[in-house]
């Protein structure tokens, strides 16, 4: 019965994703919607945050190897800054579409913070580079472990270069706290710089992984390689204006459609329909999948695959002439010395417990792991919940201000 409600919501989610599109435009809109949530779908994240009356400040951030960042920014100069950092297939408006009352950004910035909100290279708003365009295929070589190399370094030190601050507090859910561990692991420098990382629905081993997806996954890795190299399918689940105008007339709660698009989510992350407010269930999918190289996703099923956290593997070969080792060498959590705490969920699909408790053994840093009290709280219940503001948020923000007090 799961096997059959996850092929009909991928048929209902993608049939129209694979017909010939144009690119997203920030200006669509329906009529089949209420105005303020066909708007929502349709603006970007710095429309967003200025529609709600928040000041907003966008940078570009180029990386040592060439990727241009665009970096959000809710200002608040001379406060303390946290960087913000979302998943994959996600972008920086996951912290604000939910609106003033329960997007982490805004909440963040009415407790006094400097908010700064980042974008992995690949997504719709990180989509540039010195050298190349988006449309060559040499743009899309990357994965996870380059955001964490090369992204998220550039993007600590603009920030505290221009908030004049020794330190930040990092936010990152699922991808974005993989990209942190990279980072640390890889530049333990950057372990200076973090004055507490809290860590939501952390990924980094697959041992328990429920998604129905999980052996699709593993099994697909050779064909979703030879389909990159040999293809050139690079780019994976662009943000596109024909998903945007379906996201605002199948997924409305009033359509009988609607069901599919939740569906699509909970088989992904765990289901929790009372945390999902399916009137935002449009605007949702009016901002993801905001797009990624497939390299991301095939890092991903080799970590599932091999059970081991480390970097990408090229193959045999091609992994001696790189690493100079026939296996690619392993991420050394040790080094991971930032003050870190762990949220994670017992129904979360991608972040098990047991998996969580896992990776918390072997980071030195660690200053505690919560799990959120709600049993059925799933891996985007975190950044979309209903109640995650009281679940989650709150205790968020007061571990922040325990560490700057000292405590």
């Amino acid at each position: 019965m799961e096997a059959l409600t996850t092929l009909k919501s991928l048929i209902v989610v993608l049939s129209l994703y694979f017909n010939p599109v144009t690119p997203y435009e920030d200006n669509v809109t329906t009529t089949n919607l209420p105005r303020d949530i066909a708007e929502d779908a349709a603006l970007t994240t710095v429309g967003l945050i200025f529609k709600y009356g928040f000041p907003v400040e966008k940078y570009n951030v180029t990386t040592q190897d060439g990727y241009v960042l665009e970096v959000h920014r809710i200002p608040k100069p001379g406060k303390q800054p946290v960087l913000l950092q979302h998943g994959f297939l996600d972008s920086s408006a996951t912290f604000v579409l939910m609106g003033p009352d329960k997007g982490l950004a805004y909440i963040l910035s009415q407790q006094g913070y400097d908010v700064w909100l980042g974008n992995s290279r690949g997504n719709r708003y990180s989509r540039k580079h010195v050298n190349i365009s988006a449309d060559d295929e040499r743009f899309w070589k990357f994965s996870w472990h380059e955001m964490g190399v090369y992204d998220l370094p550039a993007v600590i030190d603009f920030i505290l270069r221009k908030s004049d601050f020794p330190k930040l507090h990092y936010i990152g859910h699922s991808q974005g706290t993989t990209s942190f561990f990279v980072m640390c692991s890889q530049r333990p420098n950057y372990n200076s710089k973090i004055l507490l990382m809290q860590a939501f629905a952390p990924v980094v081993y697959f041992f328990n992984v429920r998604t129905p997806f999980k052996t699709l996954l593993k099994n697909s890795l050779d064909t979703m390689s030879f389909a990159s190299s040999t293809l050139g399918l690079y780019e994976l689940l662009p943000n596109l204006k024909r998903l945007s105008n379906f996201s605002q007339t199948a997924c409305w709660e009033h359509v009988q459609t609607h069901k599919y698009c939740s569906n699509l989510l909970f088989i992904l992350a765990g289901y929790n329909e009372p945390q999902m407010n399916m009137t935002m269930l449009p605007v949702v999918y009016g901002h993801i999948p905001a797009g990624a190289s497939i390299m991301q996703l095939i890092h991903y099923g080799q970590i599932l695959k091999s059970g081991v956290f480390q970097q990408y593997d090229y193959g045999r070969l091609a992994n001696f002439l790189r690493y100079r080792t026939f296996e690619p060498p392993r991420y050394n959590l040790s080094r991971v010395t930032a003050p870190v705490i762990l949220h994670y969920a017992d129904n979360d699909y991608l972040s098990a417990p047991e998996d969580v408790e896992t990776l918390a053994k072997q980071l030195p840093g660690i200053v505690s792991k919560r799990m959120v009290p709600m049993r059925r709280f799933n891996h985007i219940d975190f950044i979309w919940g209903i109640n995650s503001k009281e679940l989650l948020y709150s205790h968020v923000i007061s571990n922040m201000k325990k560490i700057e007090l000292g405590r």
